[in-house]
């Protein structure tokens, strides 16, 4: 699905991703983590065209794409990425307080490469309270439920990849249950692809099936979900 090869990415003289290889497989969850600061958001950022990379490559496939091929992604707008099936949660949501629900969702609808006026029932089937409040503001949403309109907006698009940054992040508990069953259901019944990037070490052991520890801009362990060992957790995640 996605094959990250020899990345580099600067900030003016900083260099923050060091021929960084990844593979997300489709049709499974695979979990980025790392200490604050090693890059893992840079990551996510350069893989939607958010921010600029100064070599490797970004090989996207989909059967969405055109003749189902291979796309290297490093050529392309970050309006086109979107429109080839990727969708994006950033970390912090980025919702518009202002618009209704029903209004954040329809600003997704602009990415569908379709055309599509229409938000698809599927996403209000995974989260009914969107349903329940499409009338009231954004703004005026529970941490937890702007998350979840968060993920909404994203899979307005009917995405075949969906890139998150941390959605379980300073939300309820409940919530943050939800959201990793709504993942396991979108891939087990749509057959999506998620790269996940979280903190939080039980959800990602319960919703992932693989994992990649990061620091210094570099992967330094990675494997099923299953090898999540007590001893890489203590050598590279705690604190």
């Amino acid at each position: 699905m996605l094959a990250i090869e020899k990345l580099n990415q600067f900030y003016g003289e900083s260099h923050t991703l060091w021929d960084l290889d990844l593979e997300v497989p489709a049709g499974q969850c695979t979990c980025v983590m790392g200490r604050n600061g090693v890059g893992k958001t840079t990551l996510l950022k350069a893989v939607m065209g958010e921010v600029a990379v100064k070599s490797g490559a970004l090989r996207y496939t989909s059967a969405a794409s055109s003749g189902g091929g291979e796309i290297e992604l490093t050529k392309k707008a970050v309006e086109a990425r979107s429109r080839l099936g990727i969708g994006y949660v950033p970390q912090g949501r980025q919702i518009f307080p202002l618009l209704t629900v029903e209004e954040n969702l329809r600003t997704g609808l602009a990415a569908r490469s379709d055309g599509l006026k229409k938000i698809p029932e599927r996403v209000y089937e995974l989260f009914p309270v969107l349903k329940e409040m499409k009338n009231r503001r954004g703004g005026d949403l529970s941490g937890g439920q702007q998350q979840q309109l968060a993920i909404g907006r994203a899979l307005v698009i009917e995405p075949k990849l969906l890139i998150l940054d941390e959605p379980g992040e300073g939300i309820q508990p409940n919530i943050v249950a939800q959201i990793g069953q709504v993942i396991r259901q979108l891939i087990n019944e749509d057959g999506l692809t998620v790269l996940l990037v979280e903190q939080k070490l039980p959800f990602a052991r319960k919703y992932a099936d693989r994992f990649v520890i990061m620091d210094r801009g570099r992967p330094v362990a990675k494997g099923e979900i299953s090898e999540l060992s007590n001893e890489l957790i203590k050598q590279h995640l705690t604190v």
